[in-house]
């Protein structure tokens, strides 16, 4: 099992900088607005050829009555559970506070390695205040600059050292990741809670509660991939913090780096403008979609009610509507377990690899039956078809003029390939190329 780090510590004292140097990207969000950090987030991290998982925690608040801080706390304490050894980090420049003693006492119940590291100690005139933290009664502390990295490696020699084992598996290695998007505040976080029976992630009725891009290793049911909680995304005219368009870039990286991209929809609010911008991202991108209608329990509904929303869907998406729409509720557990076969199906489909000889036999007989119009007395023919070894599926078929060849005629052969072979929720690729 692979080691894991927990940061911990106050709001605001620089453990996401500390992350992000880790993981030498900028992966967690980084902002001076105390509590930015909401959830646990993840990433890989490696020192002296050791691998280990890091986790970011929100900042820990002790005796607030704040619905975030007391999430957070929750948070925390999975965090701290979960983890092989913790880094509690304070700041020199706001000194020991009654909040970093009561975490400290806290940490210290855990029985695993808790390595004090002062912060924002960025020239030796910060190392004399840094004394004032041998009051928590510890022998050594480590003092660092996340911001500049310097103390970062007497640190994680110190860690790594320690670890009970130094053989690494990332548990999300070659896993199917499928991305939840949506709107702000349509039940994304409920989702991804109700499917692992966890508080994986904070779920409150305000809107934008998840900042980052939460991962999570499910494995249920006979089903294992890794589960992806994004920001809300809004449209670019209303993301006018920082913050927020930091979030909205992130759920589009995991839009990008998924296999299946699952979009939840408000049932209360219909399919919007937005709705339409994230299924647009998802196929432009060639993903699996499946469409989540949610909070169906608050609907009232009459006989043909999920028949005329279902087609009101499709005819917004337009020419691609073979995607599979479920109509859920993530808060009462309604068809959430139906959500998780149909995304596992379109993953399959999506990487499904049709024999060049099936392709073949099945797809020119359609052609002779069904040529495209004629072009100054002559016919399209087709004379061979296969399948490009690509994530998704793309298909080139070699005719005599392909320069002749209409957009209507590119989707009849989409269409046929649905037909023939499946692919439902899957974008595909058609291309003529001469022979």
């Amino acid at each position: 099992m692979s080691n894991i780090v927990a940061i911990v510590g106050r709001p605001n004292v620089g453990k996401s900088t500390l992350f992000n140097r880790l993981l030498e990207r900028r992966e967690a969000i980084v902002d001076s607005t105390a509590g930015v950090t909401r959830d646990r987030h993840y990433g890989k991290s490696d020192w002296n050829g050791v691998d280990f998982t890091v986790i970011d925690t929100g900042g820990y608040d002790v005796g607030t009555d704040d619905i975030f801080e007391q999430e957070i706390r929750k948070q925390v304490q999975l965090a701290v559970d979960e983890a092989t050894s913790i880094i509690f980090m304070v700041n020199v420049e706001e000194g020991l506070t009654d909040t970093d003693q009561e975490i400290f006492e806290l940490l210290r119940k855990s029985n695993k390695p808790v390595y004090l590291v002062v912060n924002k100690v960025d020239s030796s005139k910060e190392e004399l205040p840094a004394t004032e933290f041998y009051q928590l009664g510890v022998e050594k502390y480590f003092t660092l600059s996340s911001a500049t990295g310097s103390g970062t490696g007497e640190l994680l020699d110190q860690v790594v050292s320690d670890f009970p084992t130094t053989d690494y598996k990332d548990p999300f290695e070659g896993l199917p990741k499928i991305t939840i998007a949506g709107r702000p505040n349509v039940g994304k976080s409920t989702l991804t809670n109700a499917l692992l029976d966890v508080e994986r992630n904070i779920v409150t009725d305000i809107a934008g509660t998840t900042r980052d891009s939460i991962q999570t290793l499910y494995n249920k049911f006979g089903h294992e991939f890794v589960l992806v909680d994004t920001a809300g995304m809004r449209r670019k005219s209303k993301v006018n913090e920082d913050l927020e368009f930091y979030s909205v870039m992130r759920s589009i990286r995991s839009i990008e780096y998924s296999d299946v991209v699952i979009i939840m929809v408000d049932a209360t609010l219909g399919w919007e403008s937005q709705d339409m911008n994230i299924f647009g991202l998802a196929q432009k991108n060639r993903k699996g979609i499946v469409i989540l209608v949610n909070k169906w329990d608050l609907v009232e509904k009459e006989t043909n009610t999920m028949r005329d929303f279902e087609a009101a869907i499709k005819h917004k998406i337009g020419q691609f509507n073979d995607v599979p729409i479920l109509f859920v509720s993530a808060l009462t557990k309604q068809r959430i377990l139906k959500a998780v076969e149909v995304a596992m199906q379109v993953y399959e489909d999506r990487k499904k690899k049709i024999k060049t000889s099936k392709l073949n036999e099945v797809m020119l007989p359609i052609f002779e039956g069904t040529p495209p119009p004629a072009i100054k007395g002559k016919y399209i023919k087709i004379k061979y078809c296969v399948q490009l070894p690509t994530p998704s599926p793309q298909f080139v078929f070699f005719c005599n003029l392909p320069q002749y060849v209409k957009e209507p005629y590119k989707r009849f052969t989409e269409n046929q390939l649905r037909k023939e072979f499946g692919f439902t929720g899957v974008p595909i690729e058609v291309y003529f190329r001469q022979k």
